[in-house]
């Protein structure tokens, strides 16, 4: 589903081109191995489509490959050619989402630069740092393509940054300058390494997400339902159904598509409200927190007008998470009923009787 990874492919093409040429294989040989990379390319994906199709969900897998994937691809780039969205603010956001990729990783950042300089000025490693080179390229492509730059698009180029690493420290020749190098990255960032605990470095990292509120709340609904129950979660909190081990009542597991301006959202909402009605999942939970749904003032807003009506007349309050920059306050089986001035927060609904 991650459609951008097809940069990869191209970089395999080169590569095997080059590697050929400078081996100086005959040209007929050259085409035939380039003729089986790619259809060891393509194939992956027949199958999977062969697989979808027996299992009658093709349709739904060409919507959200192609066609929805097509819409959200081209969301911003029409927006920067119409002018609705400056190209300047678009750079803007790519430099604070690198600034956000390197952080606290800087050092091996700046080791993979090392690599990047050491293979090309050695020429024992020239070659190999080329293809790196171009791998580098190819997969900042990948993580540009629709100018989102969403932080998690940059897990497409630690695959290249990994092995710059491992080719700047094999050139390091003081294994203890290397060393210091580690020491220092570890001290850097020691309050996340050794000052607090797993759940308190989540939230430091994450403030604005309830991972680790996610594993309280999932323990809740596994002890309140039977293996065979489904539940709902309203917002992009997948991870309540892997803690809870409990499955969805709705193939929406992630809801960023459906607040975003584009042509299929609200038959995208349409459908997720028919898939929940018609599953009547033993819980709702409802994630009121911005980074759970990215709304926007343009955004279409039927999911949670229906929310709101459909769980006062079928769900009763069983919970409720309040978050605020300083605290979490859980509150089960007895959940007060307001919410009044709360800015983020979770809600729980069982189904009655």
């Amino acid at each position: 589903m991650k459609q951008p990874a097809l940069l990869f492919i191209p970089v395999g093409v080169l590569y095997l081109l080059w590697n050929d040429i400078h081996r100086r294989f005959a040209l007929k040989e050259i085409v035939l191995r380039n003729l089986i990379f790619g259809i060891a390319a393509i194939v992956p994906f027949g199958i999977t489509c062969l697989i979808l199709w027996y299992a009658g969900v093709l349709d739904k897998f060409w919507f959200w490959t192609i066609r929805y994937a097509s819409e959200y691809g081209s969301f911003l780039m029409g927006a920067i050619y119409s002018g609705r969205w400056p190209l300047a603010r678009a750079m803007h956001v790519f430099a604070i989402r690198i600034a956000e990729a390197i952080d606290i990783g800087w050092v091996l950042w700046a080791l993979a630069g090392l690599g990047l300089v050491f293979g090309i000025v050695d020429r024992r490693s020239r070659f190999a740092a080329i293809f790196l080179l171009a791998l580098f390229v190819f997969s900042a492509l990948a993580v540009c393509q629709g100018l989102y730059f969403r932080p998690h698009y940059f897990i497409m180029i630690l695959p290249v940054v990994s092995l710059l690493v491992g080719l700047a420290i094999s050139k390091l020749s003081d294994l203890l300058t290397s060393r210091k190098i580690v020491i220092r990255f570890l001290l850097w960032e020691k309050k996340i390494f050794f000052g607090v605990s797993p759940v308190e470095a989540c939230q430091m990292i994450y403030p604005d997400n309830p991972f680790a509120e996610a594993v309280k709340i999932a323990a809740y609904l596994r002890e309140h339902t039977n293996p065979d129950d489904t539940i709902a979660v309203l917002g992009s909190e997948p991870e309540i159904y892997f803690y809870a081990q409990r499955h969805s009542a709705t193939g929406y597991i992630y809801t960023y598509g459906l607040m975003e301006p584009q042509k299929y959202a609200r038959q995208m909402q349409e459908e997720m409200i028919h898939e929940i009605e018609s599953a009547r999942p033993k819980f709702l939970v409802s994630v009121v927190m911005l980074n759970s749904w990215l709304w926007r003032p343009d955004s279409e807003r039927l999911m949670f007008n229906w929310a709101n009506e459909y769980g006062a007349q079928n769900y009763s309050p069983a919970g409720l998470v309040k978050i605020t920059p300083t605290e979490v306050d859980y509150s089960f089986g007895d959940a007060p009923p307001s919410v009044d001035g709360l800015k983020n927060y979770i809600s729980i609904h069982k189904r009655n009787p």
